[in-house]
């Protein structure tokens, strides 16, 4: 393709038409030439020509050639997500309640943002995503080590358990919530039955606001706790064989040799599971609203996600809304961008 814009613009220069500097065209449109020996000059390549020689420099030949095929789903990606992280951000600085009226771009303010701030329930919710965040990533990073390493030490039925503990990952929130909604329900449920069984009485566990929290972090590290497993044992396998047997032969027992010489070399399976479930945590939003409900009035379980979604679609405070929409796609950057710096000076993006 560039190789013919060239040829056009060749074969439409000034030199291609009258057959050189310094000769002159015969009315039968032969060239006369002024007899001088003198090296034919170069002509400018023109503003064309040499875009595509720098683009050829810089990015390769194929660049444009492969455009075709990169460029519609970029330019797509660009208007619909970050084109609309943009356009929610002009929303939040605006006083927009919905369709009633059209957002006024003339006068942008922070004041959505003070209003979050001054607002107690965004308070509440802001406090229970970092516990949840930080709880339920801590609590399923655990749990999945200890599963890797009792399938990694050789125990029958090691692929039936590496499937069993995978499975939850595979269902949606929407069914692990119907699932677990069921799991604690008051009078029928199987975890009030089973600490009935030890005398314990039935628990509220999604009406009393100081545990619905507490319940919700429990039954998303039972659906992730899978995932941990999975990176964790990959990362257990990667482990030199060499490395055991010098801890064994340096007199450590097994509890030593795994805290001080095969868990610090899980370092990097840690940071990625760890931004992959709080990911997750960030967006439990579809969870949480099958568990608890999402327009009803809060019962300690109340995260930025559901806020975000009961102000601009119950209370028709879009403003409000997509201002706690940025307060968390802000949390989510903070969450990502230290990874990639991470992966980028390990030479991996």
């Amino acid at each position: 393709m560039l190789d013919f814009y060239r040829r056009l613009y060749h074969a439409l220069s000034p030199s291609s038409r009258d057959g050189g500097d310094g000769d002159e065209v015969r009315p039968d449109g032969g060239v006369v030439s002024d007899g001088s020996s003198r090296q034919p000059a170069e002509s400018d390549p023109g503003p064309l020509a040499r875009l595509s020689s720098a683009l050829d420099q810089r990015l390769g030949s194929d660049f444009l050639e492969s455009s075709v095929f990169w460029l519609p789903p970029f330019l797509l990606m660009a208007l619909f997500v970050y084109g609309a992280i943009i356009w929610n951000l002009l929303i939040s600085l605006t006083d927009y309640q919905g369709f009633a009226n059209a957002p006024d771009y003339s006068d942008l303010d922070f004041e959505m943002y003070a209003r979050a701030l001054a607002d107690a329930g965004f308070v509440d919710a802001a406090i229970n995503t970092f516990v949840l965040l930080i709880a339920f990533t801590v609590a399923t990073l655990l749990v999945g080590l200890v599963l890797a390493i009792l399938v990694d030490r050789g125990i029958r039925f090691e692929n039936t358990f590496r499937t069993i503990y995978l499975l939850p990952m595979s269902l949606s929130f929407v069914v692990t919530a119907q699932f677990w909604l069921w799991m604690y329900n008051y009078n029928n449920g199987i975890v009030n039955r089973v600490i009935g069984t030890v005398g314990l009485g039935p628990v509220s566990w999604l009406g009393n606001q100081g545990i619905v929290l507490w319940a919700i972090i429990f039954a998303l590290m039972w659906q992730f706790s899978g995932y941990a497993m999975v990176v964790y044992l990959a990362g257990l396998r990667a482990i030199p064989t060499e490395h055991y047997e010098a801890a064994k032969v340096d007199g450590a027992s097994t509890l030593k040799m795994y805290w001080r010489v095969i868990i610090p070399q899980l370092k990097g399976a840690t940071i990625s599971a760890a931004v992959v479930l709080m990911v997750f945590a960030m967006k439990a939003f579809d969870f949480l609203y099958s568990l608890v409900g999402g327009y009803r009035p809060p019962n300690g379980s109340d995260i930025l996600a559901t806020k975000m979604v009961r102000e601009a679609y119950a209370n028709l405070n879009w403003a409000y809304g997509a201002a706690i929409a940025i307060v968390l796609f802000g949390m989510a950057l903070a969450v990502i961008g230290p990874y990639l710096v991470y992966e980028y000076r390990r030479d991996n993006l």
